[in-house]
C-alpha cells in the first residue's frame, strides 16, 4: 500500500467503514505503528507524562471501584495462543468468533531484517465505548459496578450496530444465540463466582497479561502503569474512547 493511501485511511473515519475493511484497517495500522510510532494508531507516551496525555486517569480520578482493566505487556508475547484456547473453553466461544486474538506487527531492523511483534487484543472496555452509545435496544451497557461493558443477549435483535462502532473490531455475531457477542473479562464465568483474574490472563505462561483493579494503588496493574519510565500505549486514542487496556514496554 502506497503512503498516500495510508494517510487517506487515516483521516477516515474507521466506524463507516464496513467489518472487512476494518479489519484490514486495523491490522495494517498496527504493522504500519511499528515503524511510524507517531502515528494515529498507536499512540505513545512516557509514565510521566501519561496523565497529561489522558492515557491513564489520574489516581483517584477512576469512575467505577473495582475498575477492572488489563495490561498487555507486549514484548512478552510468543503467540503461543493459549490465552484464545482458554477463553474458548472457558467462555463457550464458537469456532466462527473471538472474544481475544492476536496480531502481529513487523518493524524494520534495517535492510532485509525485521522482527514480529505479537499485539494480543481484546475488548477494550472503554470508559466511553462507542458500541453503548450506538446500540437502539439497550442490549450492551457499561457495568455501573465495575465498569465492563456487557451484553444481555436476550435484548439484541443482531443489528451489528454495536459492531460497527466499535474501534477495535471485538464483537463477533454469535450464530447460537443469534446476538452479538464479545470479551467481558469473564465476568459471568470467572469473576462472579470469586475468581480474581480472567481465563486468558491465568492461561498465560509468559505473564503478558496483566488483569485486576486499576483503582487500587496497591494493584499490580496500577503500578505497571505508573511505574517510572513505563511507556504507555492504548490503541486507536483518537476515537476518544477512553479505552482501560494499556499496552506498555517492562
Amino acid at each position: 500500500m502506497k503512503i498516500n493511501d495510508l494517510e487517506q485511511l487515516e483521516s477516515e473515519d474507521i466506524t463507516t467503514l464496513p467489518s472487512t475493511e476494518r479489519r484490514t484497517f486495523l491490522k495494517m495500522g498496527l504493522a504500519v505503528t511499528g515503524m511510524y510510532l507517531s502515528g494515529t494508531v498507536l499512540s505513545l507516551t512516557t509514565a510521566g507524562r501519561v496523565n497529561a496525555a489522558n492515557v491513564v486517569p489520574e489516581s483517584g480520578e477512576y469512575p467505577y471501584n473495582p475498575h477492572y482493566s488489563m495490561v498487555m505487556r507486549e514484548h512478552l508475547c510468543i503467540d503461543c495462543e493459549r490465552c484464545k484456547e482458554a477463553c474458548t473453553k472457558t467462555n463457550h466461544v464458537p469456532s466462527h468468533g473471538f472474544r481475544t486474538t492476536i496480531l502481529e506487527k513487523r518493524r524494520s531492523l534495517g535492510g532485509d531484517a525485521y522482527e514480529t511483534i505479537f499485539v494480543p487484543v481484546l475488548c477494550n472496555h472503554c470508559n466511553r465505548p462507542p458500541c453503548v452509545r450506538v446500540c437502539p435496544t439497550t442490549a450492551t451497557w457499561k457495568d455501573e459496578k465495575t465498569g465492563i461493558v456487557v451484553m444481555e443477549p436476550s435484548r439484541c435483535i443482531g443489528c451489528k450496530t454495536c459492531m460497527a462502532a466499535c474501534p477495535y473490531n471485538a464483537r463477533y455475531f454469535k450464530e447460537e444465540t443469534r446476538a452479538v457477542d464479545k470479551c467481558n473479562f469473564c465476568l459471568d464465568t470467572r469473576l462472579s463466582k470469586g475468581e480474581t483474574t480472567t481465563a486468558c490472563a491465568e492461561a498465560c505462561p509468559a505473564d503478558v497479561r496483566v488483569f485486576g483493579n486499576l483503582a487500587d494503588p496497591d494493584s499490580r496493574v496500577f503500578q505497571l502503569l505508573h511505574s517510572p519510565g513505563t511507556t504507555v500505549w492504548v490503541l486507536r486514542p483518537e476515537t476518544g474512547a477512553m479505552p482501560n487496556v494499556f499496552y506498555i514496554n517492562s
